[in-house]
């Protein structure tokens, strides 16, 4: 049996040229086509209803959809899950895409969520805050499925008993995330806040599944700052003035200061396939994952950045893209498409497909350099001015 993927990139990304609807479309439609000897191949259906994303009133949330393989064993790409919007800010809509494929795994354990103006807080410090994430599940996907559904609320309920204004504060920020994330952990642990899918590999365990874990990456972005707070190897790059800049820093355990903690704590790094803890988990922080504590720790890392006037594009992705893709090459792709832009139609009608074509450009490359991992990417323009098409004129 032979596979083919169409319209995987491998060869080098020159421009992202503004074109139609329709044809961007086209463009960003990952095909799979099996040919088998002697076997009719099946029609093709239409996607379920449930499994597309939705977008209800701006706001988006999504878990990536699970893509298996062929009879013979062999990796496939299926369509990606891709979403895109506009969200509000002071002064201008900031847009957003992602796109989630399962690539070359047997099971789609990564999940995205994403939840524009997610604080309520009446005195106005937390109005036009915008909630980022990307959750890698391992062992199965439901720790990471808890994540998509319960970070934002849990981050939302933590800053809204922060005192009127302190909000604002950097250390404010850091101590809401650090509780929040403790928080998510402990629903994961004790099984009271795990929701199985229809398609967990562990419905039929007990709810307290102590091997399953995931790691967790979240970006608040606000008209004035950003805050990011990482916890496993899912990373959140910074695109200011054409440059890459990272706002985390990935958690293995090889990594010197975790190695240190991890042996402080009377735990082992075993190098098999890579530094794993105790020989089994290849990141030192992760939600979950109950049976390697204290070993593997959900504390995390939170960065606390001003928005400056460069500031060009936010990328969060799970490992599935940096495994294989550099933070340079990664915002270079993302630049090139913001700066092909959209027509005014798709502007003004809230769809923005800039950041949905470098979303899935990245999906594509990250398979086309052969990443064996789960690819979730989330792509968020942070300009305050972007290129319009000009409008056309009738002939």
């Amino acid at each position: 049996m032979a596979e083919i993927c169409c319209g995987v990139e491998t060869a080098a990304l020159k421009s992202c040229e503004p074109v139609s609807r329709a044809a961007r479309r086209r463009r960003m439609e990952i095909r799979r086509l099996s040919f088998v000897a002697g076997v009719e191949a099946p029609a093709v259906e239409d996607e379920p209803s449930e499994k597309r994303q939705r977008m209800d009133g701006g706001s988006s949330s999504g878990s990536a959809e699970k893509s298996g393989t062929t009879p013979g064993g062999s990796p496939s790409l299926e369509p990606p899950i891709m979403a895109s919007a506009e969200l509000g800010t002071s002064g201008r809509r900031p847009r957003f895409g992602m796109a989630a494929v399962c690539g070359r795994r047997r099971d789609m354990e990564d999940a995205v969520s994403i939840r524009p103006d997610f604080v309520r807080r009446d005195d106005g410090v937390s109005a036009r805050h915008h909630f980022f994430g990307v959750f890698d599940g391992h062992g199965c996907s439901h720790v990471a499925s808890l994540c998509s559904d319960r970070m934002h609320e849990v981050v939302a309920e933590e800053v809204e008993t922060l005192a009127s204004g302190a909000a604002t504060s950097p250390q404010a920020w850091r101590v809401a995330m650090e509780r929040s994330f403790a928080r998510v952990d402990a629903e994961a642990v004790n099984g009271s806040g795990e929701r199985p899918s229809q398609d967990c590999r562990c419905e039929l365990q007990p709810p307290r599944c102590d091997h399953v874990g995931s790691t967790a990456v979240v970006a608040v972005v606000s008209p004035t700052r950003i805050v990011v707070a990482n916890c496993g190897d899912s990373r959140a790059v910074l695109c200011r003035n054409g440059a890459p800049i990272p706002l985390s820093s990935d958690h293995k355990p090889d990594r010197e200061d975790e190695l240190q903690r991890i042996e402080a704590a009377g735990g082992r790094v075993i190098y098999w396939d890579g530094a794993r803890v105790l020989g089994v988990l290849a990141m030192s922080r992760a939600i979950g994952d109950s049976y390697l504590k204290p070993y593997v720790i959900s504390e995390p890392e939170v960065t606390v950045l001003d928005r400056e006037e460069g500031d060009e594009c936010l990328i969060l992705a799970s490992d599935g893209l940096w495994d294989v893709v550099s933070n340079e090459t990664a915002c270079d792709i993302a630049r090139m498409c913001l700066q092909g832009g959209g027509d005014e139609e798709e502007e003004v009608a809230g769809g923005d497909a800039s950041c949905s074509d470098a979303a899935v450009l990245l999906t594509k490359l990250a398979f086309a350099r052969h990443s064996a991992d789960n690819i979730s990417v989330v792509v968020v323009d942070l300009r305050e001015k972007w290129k319009r098409a000009p409008t056309r004129k009738n002939s």
